[in-house]
């Protein structure tokens, strides 16, 4: 899988570009502000309909105008595509595939897959449970559109229980008891469907984040990944039975896959609290690594590789590591500064007051 060619109108600080992209690496250089990231943010919107940097949809469009239009010729299985997304500042989102519209937006997932590292993604070591979460089903959604689909379902699911749960104050009539035991079955069917589906996925990464953080850290290290529901034996339902007193007097769910998480660790520690800085970043970029190898193993189909600014948070050993690891396929870097000694990309693109040239 490759991406040929971008146009942008109206993006964020661009008001008009058009450039090309190498099959193999891609360096995107220049000066902090000038719009690099915005140029890759394109890229990976139109593989999965959101901002890697979690912005929302009117920010990307340019400021004092109506709608953005992000348009990329890519290839696919030797397949040419053309995809197209209108972003509207206060309307509904358009999209189409080939010029053919599509009825619903999310129709466009998985026509491009891309693995994204930005230096925000230290959060995937040391933030929250959620943002381990929401690593593990953006790599679901590559591998298969439908898991959109579930997780929005589980989403509504969990606002509908939660919103009857405030209604009942802490108090529990037979018609709410009745309600509330639907809703339960409800999450209980499609939450044990989505931790099962993030088991796998884990299974599937464990080993390859062992091999993808030995070699970005230069040095042999036990690393393990292991996905930690917060139910264990029985069953969520009975989960949810259990705590059904404990989630009316607090208003909220207390179990489901909303409240699970990826264990890491490092040398047999924890590694958000236990971990270097410098370990911490190694690994979360093996972790993305590791999923871009799941995700290519498993759909046959390698993903474009979004490296963003990632040298201005590596020292210049595992910089070097990571150039040496770079797995096939086409790779698009950013950097504000000067390209790590023997990195060879096949094409330089410059970026300056969002106007693009090649170097």
């Amino acid at each position: 899988m490759k991406i040929n060619r971008l146009w942008l109108a109206d993006f964020r600080c661009y008001q008009e570009v058009d450039v090309t992209f190498d099959a193999g690496l891609t360096a995107v250089i220049g000066a902090n502000g000038q719009g690099k990231t915005n140029l890759v943010e394109a890229v990976a919107y139109l593989a999965t309909l959101s901002s890697f940097r979690g912005a929302p949809g009117e920010a990307l469009v340019r400021s004092g105008t109506p709608r953005a239009i992000v348009r990329a010729e890519a290839e696919r299985e030797g397949r040419q595509l053309l995809l197209e997304a209108e972003l509207v500042a206060n309307g509904r989102n358009r999209t189409q595939l080939n010029r053919q519209p599509l009825r619903r937006a999310r129709d466009l997932l998985g026509a491009l897959r891309v693995s994204v590292f930005s230096p925000d993604d230290l959060v995937l070591v040391k933030g929250s449970p959620g943002e381990r979460r929401n690593l593990l089903d953006d790599v679901l959604v590559s591998l298969h559109p439908r898991h959109d689909q579930q997780r929005s379902d589980l989403d509504r699911i969990l606002r509908q229980r939660g919103a009857l749960l405030k209604q009942a104050g802490g108090r529990l009539n037979a018609e709410l008891e009745t309600t509330l035991d639907v809703f339960d079955a409800k999450l209980a069917e499609a939450g044990e469907a989505l931790a099962a589906a993030r088991g796998r996925l884990v299974e599937a990464m464990a080993p390859v984040l062992s091999d993808s953080y030995g070699r970005l850290a230069r040095t042999p290290s036990p690393v393990s990944a292991v996905y930690e529901p917060t139910w264990m034996q029985g069953g969520l339902a009975a989960a949810l039975a259990a705590a059904r007193r404990d989630d009316l007097r607090r208003g909220v769910s207390t179990v489901g896959p909303h409240r699970d998480d990826l264990e890491l660790t490092l040398n047999g520690l924890p590694a958000r609290t236990h971990a270097s800085q410098g370990e911490q970043r190694s690994l979360a970029l093996a972790l993305r690594l590791a999923a871009h190898e799941v995700v290519r193993a498993r759909t046959e189909s390698t993903p474009v590789l979004i490296l963003d600014d990632v040298f201005s948070e590596l020292d210049p050993d595992r910089s070097d590591a990571l150039l040496r690891s770079l797995p096939p396929g086409q790779t698009i870097l950013t950097t504000a500064g000067v390209l790590p000694a023997g990195t060879e990309p096949g094409l330089i693109l410059k970026v300056a007051g969002a106007q693009v040239t090649r170097g």
